[in-house]
């Protein structure tokens, strides 16, 4: 038999469980389970559990699917969304359901981090600042307002530890996912005890860190085994958070490709690249890198990008594709608050209405908001502002109007990668590492994975970056206070 990996996307909206052929990297199927988020006002939260039975049925999906045998299957991991907070009692039982990334209610304990340090020593110990989708906001929030929850909790995950805990028995994480709380110091690759002093957040409840998401931390515990019906000596990767396993995906890192820019376009938008350089600046979040080998994944994250758009064409009554140029109309389309620009207590906003303003230009200016703010956080990356090619990914990157849009705004040529489940095939790749195969970045890049159609520059349209531009400097002052009415 030929030997298959499973690589797991666990995001915010649905389970992916991506089978792949271990040696080629040929996606053999993917099996799919939805979520479900709940919450008004700022709140979101999803069930832990829920994520465990969909990982459970996407596997299995999967399997049917690509008429796998599961016997062939070495390896597993999980890339999850990142730096929810998952709180569990002694059985490993969640206390509540999870606060997501996208969560704003932590946005005032945010900004009361930053301000009892300082920015600059946030940048300087985390390589971020805090802002309302960090753990440690989340759990500082969670200290004022659920204290008896707090206090009950025996132990702190992120939605991938929690999943890989539930694979193999063991608590562990990798740098990538943990540099997304806050409390992981990227200067010193461990825990950084002062500021978990602050948090008021003991160490023993945090799990343990393993040296790469690729690192082997177990095999399938046989409850595990059973549920998913695959062998109980099957390999489990630390894993990772999504936006590391889709670097990972596309041949990024220290072993593949460095100060590659990619633009990511999901429910949230994201530009990131590999580096070397340790960033610290408050305008991107300094990830760790998954792979390892003191990487850094330094990352721009917006809140509003395929979800906003798409319910603004609900309320448009139009197809999703069915725009056009904004021409003088703009829109912010930041329904759920904004963190790039940092604006948690944001809502959209419409303006430059005439009388011959088409519903397919106000979608069409919907895209450019979105896009607009992406290629602001793009210029802060190392290399960002260059002319290298931008990877498109995610699941707007197969949308011909999110594609155009990048392409007439940013001026650059764009690749589309053939791999469109980036992030479940770099989870892919991470469970071959686990399982023997060697550097996960190297497995990837072998498979030829981030590879694809490349689309040449346009020229870049000035006119619009500007009018967003002027737009979003005048209402900042307005959006930061009580957002648009």
């Amino acid at each position: 038999m030929d030997s298959l990996v499973i690589g797991v996307d666990s995001s915010t909206q649905s389970t992916k469980a991506a089978v792949v052929d271990a040696a080629t990297g040929r996606l053999l199927a993917v099996g799919r389970a939805p979520h479900t988020v709940t919450g008004e006002g700022g709140a979101r939260e999803s069930d832990a559990l829920q994520w465990w039975d969909a990982l459970v049925e996407a596997v299995s999906a999967g399997l049917k699917e690509a008429g796998a045998d599961p016997r062939a299957v070495t390896g597993i991991a999980v890339a999850g969304q990142q730096h929810g907070l998952v709180v569990l009692d002694r059985a490993g039982r969640p206390l509540r359901p999870a606060l997501l990334w996208n969560d704003t209610r932590s946005a005032p304990q945010a900004a009361a981090l930053t301000g009892e340090l300082g920015a600059a020593a946030w940048l300087e110990r985390t390589g971020s600042v805090p802002v309302a989708s960090m753990t440690a906001a989340k759990w500082r929030w969670l200290r004022e307002n659920e204290p008896r929850t707090a206090d009950a909790a025996a132990a702190v995950r992120l939605p991938h530890d929690y999943l890989t805990e539930r694979l193999a028995g063991t608590a562990a994480t990798d740098p990538g996912d943990a540099s997304g709380t806050c409390w992981y110091s990227t200067a010193t690759g461990a825990y950084d005890s002062g500021l978990l002093d602050l948090l008021g957040l003991d160490a023993s409840l945090l799990p343990r860190l393993a040296p790469s998401g690729g690192t082997r931390v177990g095999t399938l515990t046989a409850e595990a085994a059973e549920a998913l019906g695959l062998p109980a000596g099957t390999a489990v990767a630390a894993g990772t958070g999504d936006n590391m396993a889709a670097a990972v995906g596309l041949g990024f890192g220290a072993a593949g490709l460095l100060d590659h820019p990619a633009v990511s376009l999901g429910t949230s938008g994201t530009v990131f690249a590999a580096t070397r350089t340790r960033p610290e600046t408050a305008a991107l979040a300094g990830f760790a890198a998954a792979d390892g080998h003191g990487t850094y994944l330094p990352l721009g994250c917006t809140l509003n990008c395929t979800l906003a758009v798409d319910r603004i064409a609900a309320l448009l009554g139009l197809d999703r594709e069915n725009a056009r140029p904004g021409g003088e109309a703009v829109v912010l389309p930041y329904l759920d608050g904004e963190r790039t620009p940092d604006l948690p207590g944001a809502s959209g906003l419409m303006t430059g209405l005439r009388h011959t303003t088409a519903p397919e230009q106000l979608l069409g200016a919907a895209y450019e908001g979105a896009v607009f703010a992406l290629l602001r956080a793009l210029e802060a990356l190392p290399g960002g502002g260059g002319d290298a090619p931008l990877r498109l990914v995610g699941g707007g990157a197969r949308g011909r109007f999110w594609v155009e849009t990048v392409r007439r705004l940013s001026g650059r040529a764009v690749v589309l990668p053939r791999t469109t489940e980036l992030v479940a095939v770099g989870a892919a790749a991470l469970a071959a590492g686990a399982a023997g195969a060697g550097d996960p970045v190297a497995v990837a890049a072998g498979w030829r994975t981030g590879e694809g159609e490349t689309l040449p520059p346009v020229a870049p349209d000035r006119d619009t970056l500007d009018r967003i531009a002027a737009v979003l400097d005048r209402a900042t002052a307005l959006l930061t206070t009580q957002g648009h009415r």
